[in-house]
């Protein structure tokens, strides 16, 4: 057992005082990911700042229409709130959809974004890893990459992100709040996660010592029909193969609006706008939604065992906007 010191934040302030920028102290909210690393000796803290006890936990409405959600709200209550059901109902089927009922009660809104790849590697330490290890090398490459990156990838790491909440509030220009000792900050969750090129430890644009404080959902009319659809091996407790959150507004046959976002194909949800400037004003058919998708995925790069995941997001997006198209006309 290896010792590490427990602190409880009575405060924000207080959070960030006891972390400071101090790299041995993590923030610990529900645990779900951190845990289970240090168990595996990934992440080797000297020190948790318990955040249970800040009022950061929950889900109220903004000025412009729109919702903002504490950074402790667990997925459990996220999911279920009648709000996010009625105006982001890809985010609530995107909540249900990851780990199970037990995880979700503990599992909370920050520490899912934050949460690791699930790339085997990461967390087998007799392996390199550049993201566990930076000039290790990625042991992926040659090694077992099934469900890895085919977007946004490098030659330093291919392991994929694997937030299936991410990927719904991406498709609707979520935008991250957090404080510092300098004072609060946000960062639209679209730059939130930071390139993998030769840094894929860097994972995000997070000051060092922040803390999530909440994320905000702007309005969106076109979010109110939407959907995420997750593909994975099992239908039980599994992280995706591919997913895709999608929203459409169809207007006399053409799309007014469209949303699309990718999962568990890059190391972050992946916004896929190429697809999305493809569709709007044209028509709402088929062979236009396998035309926009195949714009989106021109840039892919698969690995000699992944390239399945090209087809599937192509038939994904055909499937997923053709089933919203159809509730237009009910």
């Amino acid at each position: 057992m290896r010792e590490f010191g427990y602190l409880r934040a009575p405060d924000v302030s207080g959070a960030l005082a006891l972390h400071g920028a101090d790299d041995g102290t993590r923030f610990l909210a529900g645990g779900t990911n951190l845990v289970d690393l240090m168990k595996a000796g990934v992440e080797r803290p000297e020190r948790l700042v318990d955040l249970a006890g800040l009022p950061l936990d929950r889900i109220e409405p903004t000025a412009d229409g729109g919702l903002r959600i504490g950074a402790t709200v667990s997925n459990s209550d996220l999911a279920a709130h009648p709000e996010v059901r009625r105006r982001y109902p890809a985010l609530t089927q995107a909540v249900l959809a990851g780990a199970s009922g037990q995880l979700r009660n503990m599992a909370t809104v920050g520490g899912n974004l934050l949460q690791r790849t699930r790339c085997a590697y990461f967390t087998d330490l007799a392996r390199p890893c550049n993201k566990r290890t930076p000039g290790s090398g990625c042991a992926a490459l040659r090694g077992e990459h099934r469900n890895h990156a085919i977007l946004g990838a490098s030659e330093h790491c291919v392991a994929v992100h694997p937030s299936d909440m991410g990927v719904a509030l991406a498709a609707f220009d979520a935008v991250v709040a957090y404080e510092t000792l300098d004072g609060p900050g946000e960062v639209p969750l679209a730059d939130f996660y930071l390139p993998v090129g030769d840094t894929p430890h860097a994972e995000t644009a997070l000051p060092t010592g922040a803390l999530i404080t909440a994320v905000t959902l702007p309005s969106a009319p076109v979010a109110a029909r939407s959907r995420y659809r997750k593909v994975r091996e099992r239908a039980s407790y599994a992280f995706a193969i591919g997913s895709l959150a999608a929203a459409l507004d169809v207007r006399d046959g053409r799309v007014h609006d469209v949303r699309l976002a990718f999962g568990a194909v890059a190391s972050r949800p992946w916004r896929a706008r190429a697809a999305e400037r493809a569709l709007t004003g044209g028509p709402a058919t088929a062979e236009a939604y396998a035309a926009a998708a195949d714009a989106e995925l021109a840039a892919a790069e698969p690995l000699p065992d992944n390239g399945y995941k090209v087809t599937l997001m192509r038939n994904l997006v055909v499937a997923v906007l053709t089933e919203l198209a159809e509730e237009v006309g009910r």
